[in-house]
């Protein structure tokens, strides 16, 4: 084993234990305020800070990883989201609204911070010519990463039914401090320097495939996260009746098998980890081609939930659980593809520049979505959301029309 891949081992190692604590800090902060009363307005203002300040994060960030190197990044990381989750272990009665935003706001950053490190490293290990293997690379990477936030999702849950959000939030920072001291002691800081320390005008793109498919990339998870972060999971309490621990369940389930699909995206979409030629991996035909179909899910669930039918109840969540299913696993393929296309896309030297754009437009996107997910479902429920998820993919789809393609065999 290379020093190089032990080097990437440990980065991976770090953002999986990150993502845990993640997607179970979320799942808690949701289940453990909503129980106190807070309205999903209200909950998804919680994350406000949370998506804005990963926006500014992303596009700063990338700038001063290519400064100082992306194991620095990491483990400032690490260090911000054990600061997150102190800053919540006071009373509950303590625990305001500014005061649990401005945790988030740290979360965010930290997360942000280990997406964009992990991720513009593979692009420091693979040849060049290896698009097969990178594509492969990438979609195992935010693959397994999703996967750990399902299992996280269901943790939270768990966590808070067996001793509370307070014991819950102290053994999460307990954990993420042994994993801190072991990336300071055995990770290097010099991946992902620039030869040429980058000017802080350059952290804005200039590559015209990075700015389009940015865009696209903001569009999309602004669709998925319109009804997927604050209404869904108060949909499924408030109108179904689940206990907490089954809501956490069932959207842990649900990001695992997407982190499982991501992951199998090379073999679904035709690509394997051998080609070399360009026509064997994803283009901006397949990015538009695969956004177009995921238009149709977010419409047939919403028209499935307007359908007036005897048993509407029981039939309705059939067709949300069902819709949900097959949402995710075509918005699995959809992410991994992109996921592959930005790091192919950016240039090698300084790369956390173009994927730290790239990911400020991701977390623009989940910032719109979140704030619109409690504000839309609030006033007009569920089935809206689902109808500008719609019309947020289909504009992702338009956006992916202008990607570059791989040029037809004659």
């Amino acid at each position: 084993m290379t020093p190089q891949i032990r080097q990437y081992l440990l980065v991976t190692g770090n953002y999986w234990a990150f993502t845990l604590t993640d997607g179970a800090l979320r799942m808690l902060v949701v289940l453990h305020f909503h129980a106190l009363g807070y309205s999903p307005l209200q909950i998804a203002m919680l994350f406000l800070f949370y998506e804005l300040f990963g926006v500014i994060t992303n596009l700063v960030g990338g700038w001063f990883a290519a400064r100082v190197g992306l194991n620095h990044t990491m483990n400032i990381g690490l260090f911000l989201q054990i600061a997150a989750l102190c800053m919540l272990l006071l009373p509950s009665a303590m625990l305001t609204v500014p005061w649990v935003m401005a945790a988030q706001a740290l979360s965010g950053i930290a997360k942000d911070l280990n997406k964009m490190s992990a991720k513009s490293t593979i692009k420091l290990l693979v040849p060049k010519e290896a698009q097969g293997e990178l594509y492969n690379w990438i979609a195992l990477l935010t693959g397994s990463k999703n996967a750990l936030k399902g299992v996280g999702f269901f943790l939270g849950g768990a966590l808070l039914a067996l001793f509370g959000f307070h014991y819950a939030v102290m053994g999460m920072a307990l954990m993420l401090l042994l994993v801190w001291v072991v990336s300071l002691l055995m990770l290097k800081g010099d991946v992902g320097k620039a030869k040429n320390k980058p000017k802080f005008t350059e952290m804005f793109s200039k590559s015209p495939a990075v700015n389009t498919l940015s865009a696209a990339r903001m569009c999309l998870f602004g669709a998925r996260d319109v009804w997927f972060v604050v209404a869904l999971p108060v949909y499924l309490a408030e109108r179904l009746g689940w206990e907490p621990s089954q809501v956490g369940g069932f959207l842990a389930l649900w990001v695992i098998g997407y982190g499982m699909v991501q992951a199998l995206a090379p073999r679904l979409t035709g690509a394997t980890s051998v080609a070399k030629e360009v026509g064997k991996v994803p283009d901006g035909r397949n990015a538009f081609a695969w956004a177009a179909g995921l238009t149709l899910v977010p419409v047939a669930i919403a028209l499935g939930l307007d359908y007036p039918v005897q048993g509407k109840m029981m039939t309705g969540e059939i067709i949300l659980l069902g819709g949900l299913i097959l949402f995710g696993i075509v918005f699995a393929i959809n992410s991994s593809l992109h996921s592959y296309l930005i790091v192919s896309y950016a240039k090698e030297d300084g790369v956390s520049l173009d994927v730290g754009f790239y990911y400020m437009a991701n977390a623009m996107g989940r910032l719109l979505g979140t704030v619109l997910s409690g504000w839309v479902y609030q006033r007009y429920g569920l089935e809206a959301c689902l109808w500008i998820s719609a019309c947020l993919i289909a504009l992702a789809a338009v956006v992916s029309r202008q990607l570059p393609r791989h040029p037809r065999p004659i």
